[in-house]
């Protein structure tokens, strides 16, 4: 899978394989995005951890957790995506230290479905989630692979970005992002959806519960996360991802006991039921 960043045209045209590499290496922004996320998985994975990229595209990632010591699972949709993460990843698949998996994105629900819950960490760089309309069903998936101290990385696309409030599209959706938590906008492989955090809460649950919330730069910004999440996100929270393309979000997995008729699903209704999930989030505006 693959970031889809930029509003209007340029997002109508499908960029993949080796053109998508060439392509991140034009933003510096995007190159400290993806080393500050690389970082990040360092400081979170124990040493030989077992890693889950989803939505790996060309393999950059996975090459660099595995050079790191990793074992690497990786999985994507884009037939040319592989392609290229083949050769990329040439060594360490033939050394065993990778492994890709392909196909569409409802056979990779279907065949783990009822994992063997190996995975330590899943990570997913550059937005994959921001192409998934309901979040619901692959968090029940990733739940089943992950180990029982599981925990997914995701960078997303952040809707407090201030560099986005140029586009007529933002403000289009800013409704829709104030009394829903989310919109969609078109894509060229998927309609590309930016959500709030409250919105991941909900999304997440029962299976992970939000742990905490990263900005998307590197240096200092990695050492702690912006929130340790306890309660639903605060102002200075939102205030502070307004600087940043991406979001990292750290969701800790939940016991199997969690998973049913306890208190999470009570307050992730809640959530859900309010027409405004601003309680703890106020939405970003102009001013």
């Amino acid at each position: 899978m693959q970031p889809q960043q930029l509003p209007a045209q340029a997002e109508r045209r499908i960029v993949t394989g080796g053109e998508y590499v060439a392509q991140l290496d034009l933003l510096e922004s995007d190159r400290r995005a993806r080393a500050a996320f690389r970082q990040l998985v360092l400081e979170i994975a124990r040493p030989g951890a077992s890693l889950l990229d989803f939505g790996c595209g060309p393999g950059l990632d996975a090459c660099f957790y595995a050079e790191h010591g990793f074992a690497v699972r990786a999985y994507d949709i884009d037939r040319e995506m592989c392609e290229s993460f083949r050769v990329n990843c040439r060594a360490p698949i033939a050394a065993g230290r990778v492994r890709l998996e392909e196909g569409r994105y409802e056979e990779f629900l279907a065949r783990h479905r009822h994992g063997t819950g190996t995975v330590d960490l899943v990570t997913s760089n550059f937005a994959p989630l921001n192409l998934i309309d309901d979040l619901h069903e692959l968090f029940a998936t990733l739940q089943a692979l992950t180990a029982p101290d599981g925990r997914v990385l995701a960078s997303v696309l952040s809707p407090y970005f201030l560099g986005d409030l140029r586009y007529r599209w933002w403000w289009r959706n800013l409704p829709r992002l104030v009394h829903s938590g989310r919109y969609a906008v078109p894509g060229a492989q998927a309609a590309i959806v930016r959500r709030r955090l409250a919105d991941f809460v909900v999304q997440s649950a029962p299976y992970f519960s939000l742990e905490a919330v990263f900005r998307g730069l590197p240096g200092p910004h990695l050492r702690s996360p912006l929130r340790r999440m306890r309660h639903l996100p605060g102002r200075a929270t939102w205030l502070g991802l307004s600087t940043c393309r991406f979001m990292f979000l750290l969701f800790a997995r939940r016991a199997a006991a969690e998973l049913s008729g306890g208190p999470l699903d009570s307050s992730a209704s809640s959530l859900h039921s309010t027409s405004s999930d601003a309680r703890g989030c106020p939405p970003l505006r102009s001013s």
